[in-house]
């Protein structure tokens, strides 16, 4: 396919800076939502500035080195969804023992990668596997989803449930309606029409805080203690899922450029990804992955070097220095994000099924009970009642109450043991 601009081909500072704008319009948006949904967990409010600061700091660090000496094609770095889906149902472990989990299989996952041993883990992930991991990632957001359409102590819960269904609507008849790269930064447009509509309806809850211009992030202390092997095995599973993902990312960007060298670009990316994932544990942020969706914006915009992102890279990083765009960036209502997130995992499942249908991963009943049981499995799993997560013994609490693990244990055992082939 012919580009304007080519992998490795530099651009003018007019071109680079209107291209890198197009990039930061979808990175933005994924990076506020996934973290802003985490953050809203946590004790104080006021930490979630400092959280999303940091998030943005490691996403445009980790962007700028994969660029230039990772993978080194034109690829979005951000928070992953399955790690987030990780942390979520890991809470209760602390966030020191799930950062502490995230640093140690970060790291092994960079030693898997430039050992050539991750060849041999790659071979569990077929087809169908791939399929069903697609789909755990869309169906066990669906508590978050819920408590971010619905807040605790909500005044209008109706109301806002009705709002939340009726812009995900809208987002889907504006998806049918939009091209190129329009259609490729639709949650930028969901985030700041829903937003102006939300308080429009609801009304403002609270005046603007005003935040200082630059400040450093770091006055938390970090959180980093060893996991037990609950939380360690989960984590384990969280960041395969991971790999599969960041490897599929950088092979569909390095067929659709045509791009040279691929086996070592694809080291050099999983390498530096378990490197990301590393920075993010010690700074206690949701761990990168490279995002699949960057082949759309390539084929979007008509460039594919990866020099464009570098001005991404750049104002990611600048976002992270600056509480007060963070703070503008973040006043997203939850019911907005929530629908925003409805979005995503639908385009997820969306995903998952074309996988399904191109790779022929269905085609008799057995494969189709391969993919359904543990779909259905992490759905029972993530609504769980508590008096029984209670009485779980504590050890195995992180795995047996993840639906996601528990989901792609499941399909590994369905697809490798009992309907082997």
């Amino acid at each position: 396919m012919k580009f304007k601009y080519g992998v490795n081909e530099r651009l003018g500072v007019l071109p680079a800076l209107l291209y890198g704008v197009q990039w930061l319009a979808v990175s933005v948006p994924i990076t506020i939502i996934l973290g802003k949904t985490l953050a809203v967990t946590f004790a104080k409010p006021e930490l979630v500035i400092y959280y999303l600061q940091k998030l943005f700091l490691v996403t445009g660090l980790t962007m700028g080195i994969q660029i230039l000496w990772g993978h080194r094609l034109p690829l979005l770095t951000g928070p992953a969804t399955v790690l987030l889906i990780g942390i979520l149902a890991g809470l209760e472990a602390g966030m020191g023992a799930i950062n502490g989990a995230i640093i140690i299989n970060g790291a092994l996952l960079t030693l898997l990668a430039v050992t050539g041993l991750f060849d041999s883990v790659k071979k569990l992930f077929t087809p169908r596997v791939v399929v069903t991991i697609l789909l755990l990632v869309a169906v066990t957001l669906t508590p978050t989803i819920i408590r971010l359409m619905v807040p605790a102590g909500t005044l209008n819960p109706a109301k806002n449930y009705i709002f939340a269904l009726s812009l995900v609507f809208l987002l889907f008849i504006a998806h049918g309606m939009l091209k190129g790269i329009w259609r490729s930064t639709i949650s930028v447009w969901a985030a700041l029409l829903g937003s102006f509509a939300y308080f429009a309806v609801f009304g403002l809850e609270r005046g603007m805080e005003v935040l200082p211009a630059f400040a450093s992030p770091f006055g938390e202390p970090w959180m980093v203690t060893l996991p037990n092997i609950g939380v360690m095995f989960s984590f384990l599973v969280c960041m395969l899922a991971l790999s599969i993902n960041d490897l599929g990312s950088i092979q569909a960007v390095g067929a659709l450029t045509e791009a040279d060298e691929m086996g070592k670009r694809a080291t050099r990316g999983l390498a530096i990804t378990g490197l990301g994932n590393v920075l993010s544990g010690f700074l206690g942020v949701i761990g990168q992955v490279n995002f699949s969706l960057s082949s759309g914006v390539v084929l979007a915009s008509g460039c594919a070097s990866r020099f464009a992102l570098l001005p991404t890279a750049a104002a990611l990083l600048l976002i992270g220095c600056s509480p007060s765009i963070i703070g503008l960036l973040s006043s997203i209502p939850l019911p907005v994000v929530a629908a925003i997130m409805m979005y995503i995992a639908s385009a997820q499942i969306s995903s998952g099924l074309l996988m399904a249908q191109n790779a022929n991963a269905v085609s008799r009943v057995e494969d189709g009970l391969v993919v359904g049981l543990p779909v259905i499995l992490s759905i029972v799993v993530v609504f769980l009642p508590q008096e029984v997560v209670a009485q779980l013994p504590l050890l195995l609490r992180p795995i047996l109450t993840n639906g996601f693990v528990m989901g792609t244990l499941a399909v590994f055992l369905f697809e490798h043991l009992i309907y082997r082939k």
